[in-house]
Order: C-alpha cells, then sequence, then structure tokens
C-alpha cells in the first residue's frame, strides 16, 4: 500500500465525500440519489475504504450471506490516486474477509484493465469457462440489455 493511504473497515463516510469520490470516476447514477447511496452503504455486509490522509480516496463495498456467496458491489478508486495498489488493497480486504465463502461474485465494465485487474486477483470471466461454463444473467434498472 501506498505510503500515507490507510484502509479502514468503517461506518458509511459523510455524504460530501462519497459524492466526490463517486463522481470522480463517473458513477452519477448513483450520486442522482444520496440517500439511496447512503442506505445502500450502510446495508452493505462489508465496507472497506481508503484514506490519504483525511481524504476517502476509495471504497469497497460486499453483499453477502457470509456463507455461501458474497458480492462485491461497489470498487471505486479516485482517478488521480489510480495505479498505486489502492483498487487492489480494498478488493484483496473484501476477498479475505469473505475467504471461507464458496462464491465471490461482481460484474463489470468490458473493459481490457477491468479484465486484466479482476483476473490477477483469481476472478474468472464467465466467458473463458469451458471446464465448468456457467452464464451470469442481469436485470438493471432502466438500462436496455438488448
Amino acid at each position: 500500500m501506498t505510503t500515507g493511504v490507510e484502509l479502514e473497515r468503517s461506518a458509511v463516510p459523510a455524504t460530501t465525500e462519497l459524492k466526490v469520490l463517486y463522481d470522480s470516476v463517473g458513477w452519477t447514477a448513483y450520486t442522482s440519489n444520496m440517500e439511496r447511496l447512503e442506505q445502500a452503504l450502510a446495508n452493505s455486509s462489508h465496507l472497506v475504504t481508503a484514506r490519504d490522509g483525511d481524504r476517502l480516496v476509495g471504497l469497497a463495498r460486499c453483499v453477502s450471506d457470509d456463507t455461501s456467496i458474497a458480492y462485491v458491489q461497489d470498487i471505486l478508486v479516485d482517478p488521480k490516486c489510480q495505479h498505486r495498489g489502492i483498487g487492489r488493497a480494498l478488493l484483496q480486504d473484501c476477498l479475505d474477509r469473505y475467504e471461507h465463502v464458496r462464491q465471490k461474485v461482481l460484474i463489470t465494465d468490458d473493459r481490457p484493465e477491468q479484465q486484466r485487474f479482476y483476473e490477477s486477483l483469481g476472478f474468472a470471466n464467465t466467458r473463458g469457462l469451458v471446464e465448468n461454463p456457467i452464464n451470469a444473467f442481469v436485470i438493471i434498472g432502466d438500462l436496455e440489455l438488448r
């Protein structure tokens, strides 16, 4: 981890700093309703933040039954702080927390750097599962999926 950046399993950060962080990565669908975002974070099974001094620079959260599945819902790092190992440390904290859980799942954008990042931490893209092929199905709000 980069000097000065600390991980903290924490309560929900302040509204203003959440808005700055989520907006910094373009996740405005979340920040259009801050009350809903704060509720989602509060209801998460696991929440870990990264701070550079007092500044919130990263966050990851999971939803889990703590037995059979852990879903990594959000992992984000301020673009000015990316490529410093913060995202890796946040995700590793989630994986360590749910090490005993059989299935760890996440859904992400279809960008090569995303694929490389998650594969480097042991995730497999379902497209590449030949021995035990699986499918992932989603309904995402008002997004057109076809």
